[in-house]
């Protein structure tokens, strides 16, 4: 396992401010009321671990395949269902959607091969995750990948808590599969459209895994 890069800067600050308040919570309180530096002691060390795990990138055996879709996030599949896109492709879609709870990994990866021929950020609101409003209301960055299979879009949903959206894409990149594409702080969801046909291979409710579980295959 190790720790994603945007990580970095909130695991420092989260280390200083445990020492900090750590430091003046023995100076003033150990001698009269020991217990209360323990407490403080152990909620903010529970803190910092929560910190350090929400950006650990675990080492993974990646699944791959021309024509396969992987799911391009940790959570749980909260949607799958036809819908009308308005964004892009104006016409009916499959749209799987995972939700992303703060204890899941919040590394994004490309669900197939292929190339970048969209990338959007779009301002909005910050409704809960499982809120069908979210995927056209929110704040949200979308991609579109096409290969010789068709093309699929993906999006970054923010949420009540998740405020920072992170894409490292560009129009007209290739990108391979299951690589990293980007990252989301703090739980959201990922929505993945699909040519209506395509074969799901995951059911609603059901646990996946970013880079490992097959969504779809063509």
């Amino acid at each position: 396992m190790t720790i994603h890069k945007e990580g970095y800067k909130s695991i420092l600050i989260a280390t200083v401010l445990f020492a900090f308040i750590n430091l003046a919570s023995f100076q003033f309180f150990s001698f009269n009321w020991p217990w209360i530096s323990w407490l403080i002691f152990i909620v903010t060390f529970g803190f910092l671990l929560f910190i350090i795990s929400f950006f650990r990138v675990p080492n993974r055996v990646l699944t791959t395949g021309e024509n396969l879709v992987i799911c391009p996030a940790d959570g749980k599949v909260v949607v799958i269902e036809e819908i009308t896109d308005v964004e892009y492709f104006k016409d009916k879609r499959l749209q799987v959607s995972i939700f992303m709870s703060p204890a899941n990994v919040h590394q994004n990866r490309n669900p197939m091969s292929g190339e970048i021929v969209y990338n959007q950020y779009h301002k909005g609101k910050y409704l809960v995750a499982w809120d069908p409003k979210s995927s056209t209301e929110n704040e949200r960055h979308s991609i579109v990948i096409r290969n010789s299979h068709g093309e699929i879009l993906v999006k970054q949903i923010a949420g009540a808590v998740a405020k920072r959206i992170i894409n490292y894409l560009t129009v007209g990149q290739q990108v391979k599969q299951c690589e990293e594409y980007g990252f989301i702080k703090f739980g959201s969801r990922v929505d993945v459209l699909l040519p209506v046909g395509t074969k799901v291979n995951v059911s609603l409710n059901q646990v996946v895994k970013g880079g490992v579980t097959v969504l779809a295959e063509f």
